[in-house]
């Protein structure tokens, strides 16, 4: 049996979000642009991304009974995703993420979980049937820890490749690193993790190796626009993004894992998969959005007109 699918457990939610020149500051009120809504959650943008590429994707995931879960459904059905382990939840609402975006194309956010905080280990258990046919699992911490860890253990019985998005942020325990086979933190996220501040390719290697000595194979540091530090036993150093006029980095990380996910179903090494999700992320900050911004992997020859 083919091992090539990829099974995506997250959040999903619905970003809204405002233009401004500024962030404002503690107690200000300032007037912004622009306002729209996009599907959303770092789950479902990763499911997305992965499917635009070309992924064969599963996507387990819990919403509410409310017209922001339907349309995130609704979305994803459309784009082909696999959703027959998308759950709803009759008593909490639909995740839902305020994201301000300033003139640079930096973002702000504050997520409300709503439904995500629901999604248990037994509904993860109910795709059990499924792993024979799964690569890979993506996860990311916008759902309850204790559904991660359990996710963590049952994938690692059998003995599929765990990447894991520590995002948002927090210390995690060591007896669930041994056992994630990559993971993708930012700068900030490996902080978290590490205690070392990461502000370029030497403290971002120290970060690496505490990972490392703590259990987890295969880490990537994404670090924006300069691209992302590799540490691994088949590759040690930066991979370089391209260089692209950023328009608004929402989900540029998510795209990132989306596509990471993908090089690796793929059977790409691991310095491959990581230069192709370097290239997606890149062109995904050219665009406004979250899910709106992500490409199609036909798209990617627009890199070089950028």
């Amino acid at each position: 049996m083919t091992k090539n699918k990829i099974l995506i457990v997250g959040s999903c939610n619905t970003d809204m979000v405002i233009k401004t020149e500024r962030f404002p500051l503690p107690g200000e009120t300032i007037i912004g642009g622009e306002f729209f809504m996009n599907p959303g959650g770092k789950g479902a943008n990763q499911a997305m991304a992965a499917k635009r590429l070309g992924g064969e994707v599963i996507f387990i995931g819990k919403i509410g009974e409310d017209i922001f879960g339907q349309n995130s459904l609704n979305l994803m059905k459309s784009e082909g995703i696999d959703i027959r382990y998308l759950g709803k939840d009759s008593e909490m609402p639909s995740g839902v993420a305020l994201i301000t975006v300033d003139s640079t194309g930096e973002n702000s956010i504050v997520v409300a979980p709503g439904s995500n905080g629901k999604l248990t280990p037994a509904d993860f258990d109910r795709a059990l049937s499924e792993l024979d046919e799964v690569a890979v699992i993506l996860l990311q911490l916008e759902i309850p820890l204790e559904t991660v860890e359990h996710i963590v253990r049952i994938a690692s019985k059998n003995d599929i490749r765990i990447v894991l998005n520590p995002a948002p942020g927090r210390d995690l325990p060591d007896t669930m690193l041994k056992d994630i086979s990559a993971i993708t933190p930012n700068e900030t996220e490996a902080e978290i993790l590490t205690g070392v501040k990461v502000v370029d390719i030497d403290t971002a290697k120290k970060a690496s190796e505490i990972l490392r000595s703590r259990g987890v194979r295969e880490v990537i540091i994404t670090m924006g626009a300069e691209g992302a530090f590799v540490l691994s036993d088949s590759y040690n150093g930066m991979v370089r993004t391209p260089s692209v006029e950023v328009q608004d980095t929402t989900a540029a990380g998510d795209t990132f894992n989306g596509a990471l996910a993908v090089g690796l179903a793929e059977k790409k090494s691991l310095h491959e998969a990581v230069e192709l999700a370097c290239k997606v992320a890149s062109l995904s900050v050219t665009r406004m959005g979250a899910q709106s911004s992500i490409p199609y992997r036909e798209e990617l020859n627009q890199l070089e007109k950028l």
